[in-house]
This record gives C-alpha cells, sequence and structure tokens, in this order.
C-alpha cells in the first residue's frame, strides 16, 4: 500500500463540470456501470437489512446525484419495503420523471431537495429518519468535514449506512484499468483520486461521535467496497 497509507484528497473533474456537459453525462452513465461491478446496491440493501429492525418508514440518502443508485436499492427491497417516503440530498438536482415514476411502482414516495449536505443536515436537526444512506460520497470530505457531517447524522437517525471506495492497491489498479469498460477521462479520472481519498481499517469509525452511544460496523466488503455502518444501541443479534 505504498502511497496509500493516508488519505489523500484531491479535487474530482465531475464536481467542477456542468450538469450537462457532454463529458459529464457520459461519466454519470460511466458511474452506474462502476457501482454495478461494485456491487454497491447489493451490499447497501443487505446492510439496511441486517440493521433496521423492521421496515423503515423514512429514508434519506445524502449525495443522491441522479437517483438511480438508490432505485436499484429500492428495489431489492420494495418486495418487503413499500410506503417508503426516501429524501434525496444532492447539490443538484439531476433525478429524472422516469425515476420519480419507477420509485412510485414500487410504492416509495419521493422527495428531492437541491442543498449543501451540510446546510441541510444543520438545518433539519429536527427532523427524524430510520436510516440515512451514502454511497460513493464521503470520501470527497476531509476528516474534520466528516465529524461535523456525522455529528449532525447521529442526532437524526439511529442508522446510518455508507458503501465507499477501499484505498488499496488493487481498487487502484482496477481504476487505471476503467477503459476497458469504456469509461471517459473524467471517469479514470476520478476514480484513481476516489480511491487514493477511500477509506480503510476503522477510519470512518473513529470519526463517529461517542455520543449518544452507536454500534459500529466498518469493514471491506467484496474487493472494492469499504462499508460503514453506525447503528444507535446495540445491533440486531449482539
Amino acid at each position: 500500500m505504498s502511497g496509500l497509507a493516508l488519505r489523500q484528497i484531491e479535487p474530482e473533474i465531475l464536481d467542477q463540470l456542468p450538469e450537462t456537459d457532454p463529458r459529464a453525462v457520459a461519466s454519470r452513465r460511466d458511474l452506474k456501470r462502476v457501482n454495478a461491478i461494485m456491487a454497491q446496491a447489493r451490499i447497501t440493501a443487505s446492510l439496511l437489512r441486517a440493521n433496521l429492525v423492521k421496515p423503515p418508514r423514512r429514508i434519506l440518502e445524502i449525495g443522491a446525484g441522479d437517483g438511480t443508485f438508490m432505485l436499484k436499492v429500492a428495489e431489492r427491497l420494495a418486495p418487503d419495503w413499500r410506503d417508503i417516503e426516501l429524501v434525496l440530498v444532492d447539490r443538484l438536482h439531476l433525478v429524472s420523471d422516469t425515476s420519480f415514476a419507477a420509485f412510485g411502482a414500487l410504492g416509495w414516495k419521493v422527495r428531492t431537495v437541491q442543498a449543501d449536505v451540510f446546510a441541510y443536515v444543520d438545518e433539519n436537526a429536527d427532523q427524524c429518519f430510520d436510516a440515512v444512506t451514502a454511497n460513493l460520497f464521503l470520501h470527497h470530505f476531509n476528516d474534520g468535514e466528516l465529524c461535523r457531517l456525522f455529528a449532525g447524522l447521529s442526532q437524526i437517525a439511529p442508522v446510518f449506512v455508507a458503501t465507499e471506495p477501499l484505498r488499496g492497491s488493487l481498487p487502484l489498479l482496477s481504476a487505471g484499468m476503467l477503459w476497458a469498460i469504456g469509461a471517459n477521462d473524467v471517469t479514470r479520472h476520478d476514480a484513481a483520486v476516489s480511491v487514493r481519498a477511500g477509506f480503510a481499517g476503522e477510519e470512518l469509525s473513529a470519526l463517529w461521535p461517542q455520543e449518544p452511544p452507536f454500534e459500529l460496523q466498518e469493514r471491506r466488503r467484496g474487493l472494492f467496497t469499504q462499508t460503514f455502518v453506525a447503528r444507535r444501541g446495540e445491533a440486531p443479534g449482539a
């Protein structure tokens, strides 16, 4: 792991492009394939099932993008989880009418919020969600920012689930081979940046607040994913 011992946070090209830029559009399309390769939706759905003792009523996703990732998660959960209110927060409004309709067909009611995630969490401290999720989002922030974000999230939901890039030699090597699936230059650049900014060991756990008490679970899943779960009190079956 030479050169990967510590997180390295660098700007990602996609975050700096206008949402309608052709390279941005192509990169978001690439990210759907990357999520599929990493099995992120399957992992997130399994973590939610394992850490919620009963079907939730309200879920918040931060850094939701165009909503298609959470739609894949919902498709896995919908046979048992219906009448869910899902709030999608992102700095851009990217969710299509098609996605809204697909969520509706699953029995999930979706509301989008275009906002900075820190401002949203700070301004909605009185909100109550059953779970908060994040996918390939936390690695954009430094430790101080994550401490601030986690402090707010710990107050608004009893369960937080995150799936992030695993920082390691194999994920970095694989990021350099995304040309093989036709990924464009933005995706190839940002994938390597994401891995170097990713997580290993118990780095996320160390940033979660000690109060109120949470049961923390952090580990590698598969070849490319670092998962983190914070659940207030003891985890089911613990």
